[in-house]
C-alpha cells in the first residue's frame, strides 16, 4: 500500500507544481486590478476587494468573444479534418506488415525532426504568390491562387502539424485489436465495410478519444500558425492572448482569457464525451430489449 500512494505521489505532485499551482497564478492575476508597475498589476492583498473587470470585459467585448469562437471553429474544423485524414493512414500503417510499420511511422514523425517554427516558414514558401505551388499551378495552365495569408493557409498548417498527432494514438489502438474478430465478422457475411462499422470503429474509440484531445486542445490556443501564415484577418485567442499580454501590458485580461480558454477546452470535451457516452449507453439498452422481445425460434422437428 506505501508503494503505490508513493508511486502514485509522484504524478500528483507534478500536476500540482506545473499544472494547478500556475493556474492559481493565473487566476490571481485575472481577478487582480492593471496597474503602472513591475509587473503591470496590483496583487490581491488583505483587505483589498477582487476585480472581475478582466471577466466582465471578454465577456461584453466582442473582440474576445469573436476570437473565442473563431478559434473553437478553427480547432473543430482542423481537428476533424486530422480525423478524416488520419484514420485511414493509422489503419493502412496498422495493417501493414511487420517490416513496413516503421518505415511508415518513421515518415510520420519525420517532420518533428525539424523546427517548428522552420516547417512554417518553409509553408510561406511554398504558398506565398511567387511560390512553389502557384509555380506549378501556372506552368499546367492553371490559374495562380491566393493562398498565403488566408484560412485555407492557416487549416494547411494546423492539419500539417497537428495530423501525427491524430495518427499515432490511432495507430497504438488499432494495432491492439483482435484480428480474429473480423474474420468472425467475415466468415458470418458480413461486408467489410459493415465489419468496420460495428467492430473496427467502435473499439478504436478511445483512439479517436485520444486524437481528438490531443489536436483541439493545442489548436485552439495556437499563436504561430495564425500569425505566420493567416495574416491580420486570423484574429485567434492566441494573437488576442499575444497582444494583450506582450502589447498592451493588461496582464488582467490576458489572464482572463488564459482562464476562460481552458474552462472552454475543459467543459467541451467533457461534455461530448459525456453525451456520447450516453448515446452508447441508450442505444446498447435497446438493443437488449430488442432481443429480449424478440421472439425465440423453435427448433426444428425431428
Amino acid at each position: 500500500m506505501m508503494g503505490r500512494r508513493l508511486v502514485l505521489a509522484i504524478p500528483w505532485a507534478w500536476l500540482l507544481i506545473f499544472l494547478i499551482l500556475p493556474a492559481l497564478i493565473v487566476l490571481k492575476i485575472a481577478l487582480s486590478y492593471p496597474a503602472d508597475s513591475v509587473p503591470p498589476y496590483a496583487p490581491m492583498l488583505p483587505g483589498l476587494h477582487v476585480s472581475t473587470d478582466a471577466f466582465s470585459l471578454i465577456l461584453s467585448d466582442p473582440l474576445y468573444r469573436d476570437a473565442l469562437l473563431l478559434s473553437l471553429k478553427v480547432a473543430a474544423l482542423s481537428t476533424a479534418i486530422c480525423l478524416l485524414t488520419g484514420y485511414p493512414m493509422a489503419l493502412a500503417i496498422a495493417r501493414s506488415s511487420e517490416r513496413w510499420r516503421s518505415v511508415l511511422l518513421l515518415l510520420v514523425m519525420l517532420p518533428f525532426w525539424t523546427g517548428f517554427l522552420m516547417r512554417i516558414n518553409a509553408w510561406i514558401g511554398l504558398l506565398q504568390d511567387n511560390g512553389w505551388i502557384n509555380t506549378i499551378a501556372v506552368a499546367l495552365g492553371l490559374p495562380a491562387l491566393r493562398l498565403l495569408y488566408t484560412d485555407t493557409a492557416v487549416y494547411i498548417g494546423m492539419v500539417y502539424t497537428y495530423l501525427p498527432f491524430m495518427v499515432l494514438p490511432l495507430y497504438t489502438r488499432l494495432t491492439q485489436l483482435d484480428a480474429s474478430l473480423l474474420d468472425a465478422a467475415a466468415d458470418l457475411g458480413a461486408p467489410p465495410w459493415r465489419a468496420f462499422l460495428r467492430i473496427t470503429l467502435p473499439l478504436s474509440l478511445p483512439g479517436v478519444w485520444a486524437g481528438i484531445l490531443l489536436v483541439s486542445i493545442p489548436a485552439a490556443g495556437e499563436y504561430v500558425i495564425p500569425e505566420l501564415l493567416g495574416g491580420p484577418q486570423a484574429q485567434l485567442i492566441g494573437r488576442v492572448l499575444w497582444q494583450e499580454f506582450f502589447n498592451n501590458r493588461d496582464w488582467p485580461t490576458a489572464s482572463a482569457i488564459a482562464c476562460a480558454l481552458v474552462m472552454l477546452l475543459l467543459l467541451l470535451p467533457g461534455a461530448i464525451i459525456w453525451a456520447t457516452r450516453q448515446a452508447v449507453r441508450a442505444a446498447a439498452i435497446t438493443r437488449g430489449a430488442a432481443a429480449e422481445a424478440r421472439p425465440a425460434v423453435a427448433p426444428p422437428a425431428r
